[in-house]
Parts: C-alpha cells; sequence; structure tokens
C-alpha cells in the first residue's frame, strides 16, 4: 500500500511538473507565435494530406481550433498540454489552450495534433468564453483517409486527431478544458 501511494504521489508530481512547464508556453513571443502559425499551417496541411475529405471541413466549418502539438503522458496519473491557433472565415483570431487531467490504468506518451471544427457561431462563442469541455465520453476521430466522410457534428463540434508519435495504453477518465485568447 504505502509503494502504491509513494507511486501515485510521484506520477502526480510528474505530471504537475509538466503542465507547469508547459504553461509558461503559452505566454508566447513573437518568433513562437510565428513558429505557431507555421505549425498550424503544417498540421492542417498533414490532416488533408491523411485525409482529403478534410479540406471541404476546413472550408465549410463555422470556426477551428488547431492543436499542432500536444503532448500526453501517464502512469496512473495522466496529462496532456498543448498550444494551439483559432480560426475563423480563414482568419485567425485567436490562440487557445489545451490542458487534460485523466485518472486510471494509462502508461506511456505520446504527442498528437488535434483540430476542433465548430458548427455554429453559438459553438465557437462557447468555446471562447471557455466553458467547452470534453469529457470521457466526447469521441475523436483518428484521422485516416476517408475518416472525415461519415464524421458528424455532437453538440456543435468536430474533433479530429492525428498521432505523431509515442504510444500510450490508457482506460482512463478524465476531460479537456480550453483558454481561449482573443488576439
Amino acid at each position: 500500500m504505502k509503494h502504491t501511494n509513494r507511486f501515485q504521489l510521484t506520477s502526480l508530481f510528474l505530471i504537475a511538473g509538466f503542465l507547469f512547464a508547459s504553461t509558461s508556453a503559452f505566454s508566447q513571443t513573437s518568433e513562437k507565435q510565428k513558429d505557431m502559425i507555421a505549425d498550424s499551417k503544417e498540421a492542417k496541411a498533414d490532416f488533408i494530406k491523411t485525409d482529403g475529405l478534410m479540406s471541404a471541413l476546413f472550408n465549410k466549418a463555422f470556426a477551428y481550433a488547431i492543436f499542432p502539438n500536444v503532448g500526453k503522458g501517464g502512469l496512473g496519473v495522466g496529462g496532456a498540454f498543448g498550444n494551439g491557433e483559432v480560426y475563423q472565415s480563414g482568419k485567425r483570431i485567436g490562440t487557445a489552450k489545451l490542458s487534460q487531467i485523466t485518472v486510471g490504468l494509462q502508461a506511456g506518451g505520446q504527442a498528437y495534433r488535434e483540430v476542433i471544427f465548430f458548427e455554429t457561431e453559438k459553438d465557437l462563442e462557447r468555446f471562447k468564453e471557455n466553458k467547452l469541455e470534453f469529457s470521457a465520453q466526447t469521441s475523436a476521430v483518428a484521422v485516416k483517409d476517408g475518416a472525415s466522410g461519415t464524421a458528424k457534428y455532437s453538440d456543435g463540434v468536430m474533433i479530429f486527431t492525428q498521432t505523431k508519435g509515442g504510444l500510450m495504453y490508457e482506460a482512463s477518465i478524465g476531460g479537456q478544458t480550453f483558454k481561449f485568447e482573443k488576439l
């Protein structure tokens, strides 16, 4: 029992350190902003390259938030963090921060991309007001050729992820939260 508590405490400190170190990245210098914009454009191109049908989603969605580099890790307790850009009608309107805490059977680390499409102005406003949270029941579609052709909006959003690297085994509960900052 003592060993388990020590293990969980160590895991919690590692995740907390990861999230703390990552939050400083949210206050971006102009050079980091240029890198983020370039990373977002590259991520969008990679999503479309993997599934050509996504081009229509990027063009038809009311708006979208794209997180080009999300880091995720866990061992009992897990977390994820990423910075992204928010676009409406093809124009960059703000930045966003993604945070996630999970608890359960999980081990490993992973890097991935995530894009969230917003169906209406109301759905984007929920996001901008930091009132959008995804629970364990919210499902993201893993991008592969043709995957977006059958995807549907759920509660005004459609989520896609693309693994960049790493390996993560996970059967956990938790959720993602977002923080929007207008330009």
